[in-house]
């Protein structure tokens, strides 16, 4: 088999036509937005293989081994061309207003939001319908209004809304064990894992041991700040690195949502212990997976932030803050994915709570997270 029929060079060369189905009547920027169109459907293909097989390894109890150097590889790679994607931007702002102009009335009623791929990563990665931004600026949208945007121009149901409904029942939670059904999107079950990371002396004493380090942090601050800034009255510093502490014991305990159950705050517990002992004792070499395994998925998750903000500077330059073709609110939509669509939450939550090295509780029995030879 030769080059252009491995890869299908002529198959892929006539799907340019644009609403005609004839590329001989599209002007160079018509085709151009086409293109980039089509080659983000291909990237995204892509990010989807790669989320389901990391996704996939980490639907194990217990998670072999190996497993995190494959799952860190995909996220990598999935960083990468969300980086490369970004890029594509660029190319869209070679055109013009007036050139983006002379064709946008074709695409009147289609829009980036009927993307079911990129609404598939966002199911796969763990985005709760919950969460989800209206794209016409509605305050309360329904529910399900992301799935009927991917419904036909006459309602009915489309490809693509058979293609998001099918990734719905795959990330559907699935029989796990006699006592709870398991979920399986990204999200859950990296959480999942990470709660069961083994923690010397238990998850609650681990935290109970952090916040009271904290408190003497809090402490120690406030003399140095008092001493350096004698300008300022001390009950005011100490308040202020207070408030601080309160916010870290409050999340380290799972106690933030007060509507939340007991059971669904020692989830959370179990999962913030598991995040601040990596991050603590990131050194231990048995740690060191786990750790590039927190470390790949938030740099994979700012690479997807990234590309959201970059599409929204793109589209503000070319055509401002217009209404998007599809109806959607435009710029001001994506410019709110950008900012509220963080999966993965605790991931980065945690930063804002953990300490310095030399204030992190020791660890009693450092031997059993360092690698051993046997005599």
């Amino acid at each position: 088999m030769n080059y252009w029929e491995y890869i299908h060079v002529e198959d892929l060369l006539g799907l340019q036509g644009g609403v005609t189905d004839d590329e001989s009547s599209l002007s160079n920027d018509e085709v151009l937005f086409v293109v980039v169109h089509q080659v983000y459907e291909l990237w995204f293909k892509l990010i989807l293989r790669e989320l389901t097989a990391a996704r996939d390894l980490f639907d194990q109890a217990p998670v072999p081994d190996q497993a995190m150097a494959t799952a860190v590889r995909s996220l990598r790679r999935i960083t990468t061309i969300f980086e490369q994607a970004q890029q594509h931007f660029r190319v869209m702002e070679t055109m013009t207003t007036r050139d983006y102009l002379g064709f946008r009335d074709n695409l009147l009623g289609a829009s980036g939001f009927q993307s079911a791929q990129l609404r598939e990563i966002e199911l796969l990665l763990g985005l709760e319908d919950s969460a989800r931004i209206s794209f016409g600026g509605e305050k309360t949208p329904p529910a399900d209004a992301y799935k009927t945007a991917l419904r036909g121009m006459d309602g009915t149901p489309s490809i693509a809304l058979e293609r998001l409904e099918r990734r719905q029942k795959d990330v559907a939670p699935r029989d796990g064990s006699p006592s709870f059904p398991r979920p399986r999107t990204l999200k859950a079950l990296l959480d999942e894992w990470i709660a069961r990371t083994p923690i010397e002396g238990g998850a609650d004493a681990f935290l109970e041991r952090v916040i009271a380090a904290h408190r003497a942090e809090c402490d120690a601050r406030v003399e140095i700040a008092v001493e350096r800034m004698p300008h300022v009255a001390k009950d005011v510093v100490r308040q202020r690195f207070e408030a601080e502490t309160k916010f870290a014991e409050a999340f380290l305990r799972g106690e933030e949502d007060e509507t939340a159950t007991p059971e669904a705050r020692a989830k959370k517990r179990a999962v913030r212990a598991g995040l601040v002992f990596l991050e603590s004792y990131r050194e231990e070499p048995r740690l060191t997976w786990p750790r590039e395994v927190v470390d790949a998925t938030i740099e994979m998750e700012q690479s997807m932030i990234v590309w959201r903000q970059r599409h929204a500077r793109m589209v503000e330059r070319v055509i401002g803050r217009r209404v998007g073709t599809g109806g959607s609110a435009g710029v001001e939509y994506l410019d709110r994915t950008a900012l509220s669509y963080r999966i993965f939450g605790d991931l980065w939550a945690v930063r804002t709570l953990l300490l310095r090295k030399d204030a992190v509780p020791p660890l009693e029995m450092p031997s059993e997270y360092r690698f051993r030879v046997e005599d």
